[in-house]
């Protein structure tokens, strides 16, 4: 091997047909770079024009392709015909808070009657209680919807039903075979669901119950009748795309639509709790999906992590600013705990843990682990180690916990066939995250239970550390113009990730530390050209101490691109993912990229 990558990984140069690109720019008139990496991303010439110009209007299926979304829709008709308050219950994480407030803000347009309910994440945990129930119940509710939740709530449905109330599930976590008796369960993930909108989040559900909602008003005139503005939901794609960014969905078909648009309302400032979260985070420039999802998403999380589980929902559903302000200033304030929280925990785990770091799936527990960011530290495991990582935190003979998975094991399917064995108490999840509980008694069977799950997957799935690259380009690409042919194909995320790049026989010009923990560099190409690079956390890992070490010789980056703005300046920069070192300074490329 004639280069080693600092970080371990494994470049892997990624294949193409060159037939495919040729067919791509002389029938759609595009660019060399942009047909190659339409190619490499294996989208079909008859969904090229539907990839880079995403539109709602093109891309809104029927709502009521989805099971159960026209009974669904007809009796919330009959409710609003009726007078009946209606009740939503949902989760505490940003899917539910932005899947609660689509309703809300609905329902308001609408002037109906109704109640939020958002439970407490330590005293009554994930889903429908009986508890919560109870207490809409005795608000009068008559019908109750559950928003990013219900699937699997069988116990709290039941004591709906036996009260005489109708429960409305928009959900999109996994399902077991039987479901619950709700009076309708629209869950694109249902085993007998065939819509194939399978990559929804639940604000996705939720929306197009609003779409299936409106349609039945309209027919029936109801809007006219009524002396109400039929609500334009176009301007509720800011909720939409601010659920499906932070819940990491695939970005593909309807959802490129919808965070594409949604984009654009933010920008706009339409809704009230988003507009004053920007500016107390000082966020001058047009939002973008790292906004959503670093910035805006982490801080309505931090109510349900650290602080009051229905800030979230309530600071995108409230119009007094001055409630508002509060609400976003204490959200801030969680959000600020949480990173402390976090960083105490990991590492102590780091410290305390170092035997179990071996093991296929790393399955940590600790007593009275703060259960709000549990599943934070599973994921900033997993990153690190390239394991689908389980945090329990153990209270007497119980233990909550939150997982997180990597690509190719489904953690939400392994938890429910572990509820259905009997070795959880209750869990569920989706393809990349889960939760359950447990009795302490079962932990070492459900870690047998979870190997054996994913040796049948397979063994080599950690052994690799795969970085999967798109192209070699030049030192002299990092420009705006390079940066804007290449954002033509955004909103990058799950399932349409960024394009990652290799530059090649870079020198150092220099390099220092910023923010505490990243590396701002200068590299000079061989022809001279010179690039801005940034390697984010980098201080205390090997990409950083290569970078601050004082050497002349040359290397090999790969990464992706960053635009910069500020106060209406514009850069292109580097990101930097990792560095391969040429032995003997040949100045090649790792042998293993191919």
């Amino acid at each position: 091997m004639n280069s080693v990558s600092v970080t371990g990984k494994n470049w892997i140069l990624k294949k193409f047909d060159q037939e495919k690109i040729v067919y791509l720019k002389d029938n759609f008139f595009l660019d060399e770079i942009i047909a190659k990496l339409l190619v490499l991303r294996n989208i079909k010439k008859e969904d090229i024009n539907s990839f880079l110009n995403p539109s709602i209007k093109n891309l809104l299926p029927n709502p009521n392709s989805l099971l159960d979304m026209e009974k669904s829709s007809l009796r919330t008709l009959e409710a609003i015909r009726n007078k009946e308050k209606i009740g939503v219950f949902g989760d505490y994480d940003v899917d539910g808070a932005t899947s609660t407030a689509l309703l809300g803000r609905y329902f308001d347009e609408l002037k109906l009657n109704y109640e939020i309910y958002i439970p407490d994440r330590k005293t009554e945990g994930y889903g429908p209680s009986i508890k919560g129930f109870k207490e809409l119940i005795e608000k009068n509710v008559k019908v109750i919807f559950t928003v990013d939740c219900g699937t699997l709530s069988f116990e709290a449905i039941d004591y709906a039903k036996n009260n005489n109330i109708d429960v409305i599930v928009l959900d999109h976590h996994q399902s077991e075979i039987s479901l619950p008796k709700a009076y309708s369960v629209v869950n694109p993930n249902r085993l007998d669901d065939k819509s194939n909108l399978q990559y929804l989040c639940a604000a996705g559900v939720s929306f197009m119950f609003l779409v299936s909602i409106n349609r039945q008003l309209r027919l029936i005139d109801w809007f006219k009748k009524n002396s109400t503005n039929e609500p334009n939901l176009i301007n509720y794609l800011d909720l939409v795309s601010l659920g499906t960014v932070c819940d990491v969905v695939p970005l593909v078909g309807l959802n490129r639509a919808i965070v594409k648009q949604g984009l654009k309302i933010l920008k706009a400032k339409e809704n009230l709790g988003l507009k004053t979260l920007l500016n107390i985070c000082k966020i001058e420039t047009n939002p973008s999906i790292y906004h959503l999802g670093y910035i805006l998403g982490p801080r309505i999380n931090a109510g349900g992590r650290v602080g009051k589980c229905s800030h979230g929902a309530n600071l995108l559903l409230n119009s007094n600013p001055k409630e508002v302000f509060k609400l976003a200033t204490e959200l801030d304030q969680y959000n600020k705990e949480r990173k402390m929280l976090e960083k105490d925990l990991i590492e102590k785990i780091l410290i305390d843990s170092k035997t179990k770091f071996e093991d296929p799936i790393l399955i940590l527990q600790g007593k009275d682990w703060h259960e709000g960011i549990i599943g934070i530290v599973a994921s900033r495991l997993k990153d690190k180690f390239n394991k689908p990582a389980i945090i329990i935190s153990i209270n007497g003979d119980i233990g909550k916990a939150s997982a997180r998975s990597i690509v190719g094991f489904d953690i939400g399917s392994a938890i429910i066939a572990a509820v259905q064995e009997k070795i959880l108490l209750k869990g569920g999840g989706h393809k990349m995250a889960g939760g359950f509980s447990i009795n302490v008694s079962n932990i070492e069977k459900f870690k047998q239970f979870i190997f054996r799950q994913f040796k049948k997957i397979n063994e080599d799935l950690t052994q690799q550390k795969p970085l999967f690259l798109d192209s070699k380009i030049a030192p002299s690409a990092i420009n705006l113009e390079f940066y804007d042919k290449i954002n033509v194909l955004s909103p990058f995320g799950s399932g349409n990730p960024e394009p990652r790049f290799i530059i090649e026989n870079l020198k150092p010009a220099n390099s220092k530390i910023v923010g505490d923990k990243h590396i701002k560099s200068v590299l000079i190409g061989a022809e001279g050209t010179s690039i801005k690079t940034i390697a984010f956390n980098a201080a205390d890992n090997e990409l950083g101490a290569y970078l601050l070490k004082k050497n002349n010789k040359s290397f090999n980056i790969a990464g992706k691109l960053s635009l910069n703005e500020w106060r209406g300046q514009k850069n292109v920069e580097f990101i930097i993912d990792d560095i391969s070192v040429n032995k003997n300074n040949k100045n090649k490329v790792p042998s293993s990229i191919g």
